[in-house]
């Protein structure tokens, strides 16, 4: 049989509340578009900002909030900041969510 997740260990409260921080990561539907937009590969904000066709500080924004809750990775090279999917936590992500619901 078995066995259930205990949702009052300490260890569990913590991933509770990291899968809260992914769950309010990727309800906006403008960060989902981020995310479906980066899947395949990394791309400049600048495209990211022309694909979506939103003023840059709401973009801004919703990069800062993804990055935050480490579903994608920046980096600058020049004057522009290429973003891509993490995987490695997307991933982890999804293994910790499938832990409480299965």
């Amino acid at each position: 049989m078995k066995s259930k997740t205990n949702c009052h260990h300490s260890k569990t409260h913590q991933e509770l509340v990291g899968a809260e921080n992914f769950f309010k990561a990727v309800q906006e539907e403008n960060r989902l578009r981020i995310l479906c937009f980066l899947k395949k590969e990394k791309k400049c904000v600048c495209e990211i900002w022309q694909y979506l066709r939103l003023p840059q500080n709401l973009i801004s924004h919703h990069l800062k909030v993804l990055k935050d809750a480490g579903l994608i990775k920046c980096r600058k090279n020049g004057l522009k900041v290429f973003c891509e999917v993490n995987k490695k936590n997307i991933d982890k992500y999804f293994k910790l969510i499938h832990k409480f619901l299965y």
